[in-house]
This record gives structure tokens, C-alpha cells and sequence, in this order.
């Protein structure tokens, strides 16, 4: 895997100094290179039953949807608030300094669903645990969160010890 660490970009100081973002955009653009993510997302979930992939916005859609595909699933985004156009249900999370929250819609997800969330990154593990948060108050089976990157430095996953966790790349 360690060839596709050298398709992504990393940007020093963005979005703000002191952080070092690891754009994927670069890895996405190159079609092998888009086809073994896919592929390395998806291999570890595949005959699992899974019939729903929540991705988180935004890049998290991009991987989620074509997880979704490979996996025969469909596909349920998790949004910022405000965005999607019923009725939903919210969950907020503490940020460095504040805190944010996520939305999904309230009929997207219920019991009888085997579910699988996916972004493209787990750093400290907030969004990931208000996403599965999300999931579980829904009524679903979570099956697995699943990642791109793991900044694993940020222990993001002391945050969801209750959750199987698959990231394709570390750092």
C-alpha cells in the first residue's frame, strides 16, 4: 500500500498552520490508483451482508458511493446541518475548540440494516463517533467503519473501541 501513499498530496500548514493535510484528490485522480482504494476499502466488507454504506460528507461520498457500488449496497450520506432536505436526525461533537455536528436524514437508516461507514480520514475520532452515533440511534447494525487514512498518532480509534475499524493506510 505503500504506493499509494506516494499519490497523495501532503499540504503543510492547511487548513491552518501546524497541520499537515493529506489531500487525496491527487490518489482519486489516478484511475489504478482510485481502483485499488476502492478495492482495498472494500475487500474486507465484501460477503458481509452489508445492504447500506453511510458515507461522512464530503470526501467520504466519493469513497462511499463507489464502496456502496462494489458492495451492491446503497448509499446514505451523512451531512453538515442544514443541508440535506428533510427531516433529520443530528448528532454534535467536540472539536479542538468548539464543537460541530452532523446530520442524517431520519428515514435513511432503520432496523434490518447492515451498516458500513466510510471517510477518507480518522484523526481524533469525533466525526467517526458521531457518525456511528448516528447509525446506532437509528436502529441499524453496524457492521464496520472503514477508512482511507489513520492518522494513528491522534488515537482516533480510542474513540470507537465498541467499533470494528479497517483503514487501508497508516500513518
Amino acid at each position: 500500500m505503500e504506493h499509494l501513499k506516494a499519490r497523495i498530496r501532503h499540504v503543510p500548514d492547511f487548513p491552518k498552520p501546524g497541520i499537515l493535510f493529506y489531500d487525496i484528490t491527487t490518489l482519486l485522480a489516478d484511475p489504478a490508483g482510485f481502483r485499488e482504494t476502492i478495492d482495498a476499502l472494500t475487500a474486507p466488507h465484501a460477503g458481509q451482508g452489508i445492504d447500506r454504506v453511510v458515507g461522512i460528507e464530503s470526501r467520504g461520498f466519493i469513497l462511499a458511493s463507489a464502496v456502496a457500488d462494489r458492495l451492491g449496497a446503497g448509499f446514505v450520506p451523512i451531512r453538515k446541518p442544514g443541508k440535506l432536505p428533510s427531516t433529520t436526525l443530528g448528532e454534535s461533537y467536540a472539536l479542538e475548540y468548539g464543537t460541530d455536528s452532523l446530520e442524517i436524514h431520519d428515514d435513511a437508516l432503520g432496523p434490518g440494516h447492515r451498516v458500513l461507514v466510510v471517510d477518507d480520514v480518522l484523526a481524533t475520532g469525533g466525526t467517526a463517533r458521531a457518525a456511528v452515533n448516528l447509525v446506532q440511534r437509528l436502529g441499524s447494525t453496524l457492521h464496520a467503519a472503514a477508512f482511507l487514512i489513520e492518522l494513528e498518532f491522534l488515537k482516533g480509534r480510542d474513540k470507537l473501541t465498541d467499533v470494528a475499524v479497517t483503514s487501508a493506510l497508516r500513518y
